[in-house]
Formats: C-alpha cells, sequence, structure tokens
C-alpha cells in the first residue's frame, strides 16, 4: 500500500523553490534533493486526487505515476502518457502556467486520446504569488 501524501509537507516542498517555478531564469536553481522532493511529492498528490491507470504522468528522472480513472494498463507503453522536464511540471502542478500553455511548448508531450485530462486535476498544489512591494 502507498504512503499518504500530505499536503502540507508537500506545499512546504513546493513554496522552498517558489522563486525558481516562477522565475527559472531569473532565481538560480535549486539543488537536486529539493527539485527532486517538490517533483516526485506533486506526483504523489496527483496521482491520490485523480486515482486511476488510464494516463501515465512522467516527470524524468524523478517520477512517473498513473491516474485517471479507466482500463488498467500493465505492460509496455501505456497508449496514455503526458512526459515533460521538472520545471514544467511543477509549472504546471503550481498553476503558473496552464495546460494550454505547457502543451504549445517543446518541453511537453502529450500522447493518446485520455492525456489532456489531467489538465482537470491541475494545479495540485496552487500558489499564489503576492506582489511584494505591495
Amino acid at each position: 500500500m502507498k504512503k499518504a501524501v500530505d499536503a502540507a509537507t508537500t506545499r512546504a516542498a513546493v513554496e522552498a523553490i517558489a522563486d525558481w517555478i516562477q522565475n527559472p531564469e531569473e532565481v538560480e536553481k535549486p539543488g537536486r534533493a529539493a527539485l527532486a522532493q517538490a517533483t516526485r511529492m506533486t506526483a504523489r498528490l496527483l496521482e491520490a486526487d485523480a486515482p486511476g491507470h488510464s494516463v501515465e504522468v512522467r516527470v524524468p528522472p524523478f517520477v512517473a505515476v498513473q491516474c485517471i480513472e479507466g482500463p488498467r494498463h500493465t505492460r509496455g507503453t501505456p497508449p496514455n502518457v503526458v512526459e515533460m522536464d521538472p520545471r514544467t511540471w511543477l509549472q504546471l502542478a503550481t498553476g503558473v502556467v496552464s495546460w494550454e500553455q505547457a502543451l504549445a511548448s517543446p518541453n511537453l508531450e502529450a500522447s493518446g486520446s485520455r492525456a489532456h485530462e489531467i489538465a482537470e486535476w491541475l494545479p495540485v498544489i496552487p500558489l499564489v504569488f503576492t506582489d511584494r512591494n505591495g
């Protein structure tokens, strides 16, 4: 049995690297451990929120999860796959970019008729970026 995902712990992992998620060109990339933790925890939260096995979400090199109700896939490449880099995933998972924006970028590949269904479950940890000057 899988360990339950704690939303508060996941939020803390995301907030630890929130500046980079929002402004990756302006902020130094977080360390591998912090990046891995935020990536894995948000993907596992999606898996918990949208249980099932119809869509596989891959964020190499850190995690792959199956989600969305429907037929279980057990061998070979699943028919519905969404794959992206950790930055794109974290931006999607936090609502910094929309599904449409991510899909239009070269950093996300989606295949299969049901791959788009993960958009209904995003963001998993919405980040509210406040104006620190105001």
